[in-house]
């Protein structure tokens, strides 16, 4: 088991849900016309392979975002459509040292490493299943590390 005390960053919470289908309207109208959650944004990325809406849980620093993605190209990895459950976000305090720190624990991070999000916060992935390179994957989830605001951290 690692020392926790050795670990140079803290997680602050859940950032966000994302849920991926092949037809976003059909995810738009479930969430935003029956369950009445608010559109606050949108992006699209060619290299992510995503058109998605973002969506907000509740209020002030405390809210969590929930996206709803689309692939641009179904055929084209990744699939943000399966598993219909694509990650979970969490909040770090510090994630340039959480990336280093859990690197150096032999976590497997997907390509692209730290990168500006949708929603403009710093972001990485963790790979669900670990390799023979890095053999500590997300258990079968694949988790996105954002990095939170200065607010957040408070």
């Amino acid at each position: 088991m690692t020392d926790a005390h050795a670990r140079p960053f803290r997680i602050l919470g859940v950032q966000q849900i994302a849920i991926g289908g092949p037809d976003l309207g059909a995810l738009r109208h479930f969430w935003i016309d029956l369950l009445g959650l608010t559109k606050v944004g949108e992006s699209t990325s060619e290299s992510e392979n995503v058109v998605e809406d973002i969506l907000r849980l509740g209020s002030d620093t405390k809210a969590v975002e929930l996206d709803l993605m689309q692939p641009l190209d179904p055929d084209r990895r990744p699939r943000v459509d399966s598993p219909p459950l694509n990650h979970i976000g969490l909040w770090v305090d510090d994630l340039p040292a959480a990336v280093t720190w859990l690197g150096q624990q032999g976590v497997r991070f997907t390509p692209g490493g730290i990168r500006q999000g949708a929603s403009g916060h710093d972001i990485c992935f963790i790979h669900p299943k670990g390799s023979d390179e890095a053999p500590v994957g997300g258990q079968g989830v694949l988790i996105e590390l954002v990095q939170a605001p200065p607010e957040r951290s408070a």
